[in-house]
């Protein structure tokens, strides 16, 4: 299965341009889109799921024209934005049941069986009975993907799913989508490095509504390989790196900055070549100078 969006444009009516001409196929398994915010990526995934219209491209899920025929893709999509609401005083079998009737299963066995099931598989039939506003985060995030589950989607699209998220909620969603990617495509828009750098075997940088680079992630630390350079310093030289060398990021590790800089050959005295992490390939093309690169 694949999903195939070219040239899409969109600019609101205040100017900005949210997304550029952006080409991306993207074929079954977890998908990971990453960005800054303001990147332009909750621009695509309301793009694609077919809230907003772009002023030019199209996007085809084999064989649906998603920008032509919207009702045939909301039929098959699984959509979970950023923030979404729950009734706060009901339980989460019942809000379930009812969106599946807005689904259109009017059976009520087999009704009561998708819902059970898709509690199981979320973790959370244990707490079914809980009314949504004793759920912590991740489990909100968890029945978010129930309700996203309930038309069996061949497209689930998680906007920024994992912010807020404690690390032990974090690894059970990333989980759970990881279980789902094995039958359809999982788009996972996100400014977290972490969230696609297990999950993830194909991914894009974008920023400034551009595709920086889509490819394999473990086939972009090795074109990266031997061009990460790094330092441990103080803040005053620092800052003179930043001034004269291609510095993508720098953080703090026991008070001192730790620079990390890309560069073909040494940079300056002192700093050493390191293996890159997909932070620095993130890195590299926001904060860089690397080439745009769209090959897989």
């Amino acid at each position: 299965m694949q999903l195939i969006i070219q040239n899409l444009s969109k600019t609101y009516s205040n100017g900005v341009q949210a997304l550029k001409s952006v080409n991306l196929t993207i074929n079954s398994g977890m998908f990971g889109l990453l960005g800054p915010n303001g990147a332009g990526k909750s621009s695509l995934m309301r793009t694609i799921a077919t809230l907003q219209e772009p002023d030019s491209g199209s996007i085809h899920l084999e064989e649906i024209d998603v920008l032509h025929h919207k009702d045939e893709l909301r039929k098959t999509l699984g959509y979970l934005p950023q923030e979404f609401g729950v009734y706060p005083k009901i339980s989460a079998v019942d809000l379930l049941d009812h969106l599946a009737v807005l689904k259109g299963i009017s059976n009520r066995s087999q009704r009561k069986e998708l819902v059970a099931s898709l509690l199981h598989k979320t973790n959370l039939f244990n707490d079914k009975k809980k009314h949504l506003s004793g759920y912590s985060g991740g489990m909100k995030q968890r029945f978010g993907i129930a309700q996203a589950l309930l038309s069996n989607p061949r497209l689930i699209i998680v906007d920024e799913p994992t912010a807020g998220l404690d690390p032990g909620e974090r690894n059970r969603f990333l989980n759970l989508l990881g279980e789902l990617s094995e039958e359809t495509i999982v788009i996972l828009s996100t400014h977290i490095v972490e969230d696609v750098k297990e999950l993830c075997t194909d991914m894009a940088i974008i920023n400034r509504g551009e595709v920086l680079m889509q490819g394999n992630p473990l086939k972009s630390l090795e074109d990266l390989k031997g061009k990460i350079w790094s330092k441990r310093t103080d803040r005053d030289q620092a800052a003179g790196y930043k001034e004269k060398l291609n510095v993508i990021s720098d953080k703090l590790v026991a008070g001192k900055p730790t620079l990390h800089v890309l560069a073909d050959t040494q940079p300056d005295t002192g700093f050493e070549q390191v293996y890159p992490d997909l932070e620095d390939v993130y890195f590299s093309y926001i904060f860089g100078n690397q080439p745009q690169s769209l090959t897989v």
